[in-house]
């Protein structure tokens, strides 16, 4: 199993960014596709997922700015973010809790991509 994002790159506050993350290889059951962040010296922090039954949740510096969408059928999961913080800077990785046919659960990880947010 393989994710690889894609999307990052430089913006002004306020601007726009499209994260987009593909999973390839075989995979029986996904019960969640999130995104992560990072930035230099701190813990990957959770910034949004959607869980099988399609919950959404949202790390609240993101809530209103933030949007997780995912396409099953493609195996694909998306994070549109609007309204872009300085703050916002960081390493984004997309992530996957799955189950391989035959393997256990476990967490898929995607390279990384980074967002800079300019002032």
């Amino acid at each position: 199993v393989q994710l690889q994002a894609s999307g990052g790159g430089s913006v002004q506050a306020g601007g726009s960014l499209r994260l987009s993350c593909g999973i390839s290889g075989s995979i029986a059951e996904i019960n969640a596709m999130n995104w992560y962040r990072q930035t230099p010296g701190n813990e990957r922090e959770l910034v949004a997922g959607i869980g099988s039954g399609g919950k959404i949740n949202y790390a609240e510096s993101v809530k209103g700015r933030f949007t997780i969408s995912r396409d099953i059928l493609e195996n694909a999961v998306y994070l549109q973010m609007n309204s872009l913080k300085p703050e916002d800077t960081a390493v984004y990785y997309c992530n996957v809790f799955a189950r391989p046919p035959t393997d256990r659960w476990q967490h898929f990880w995607g390279q990384g991509t980074q967002v800079t947010v300019s002032s």
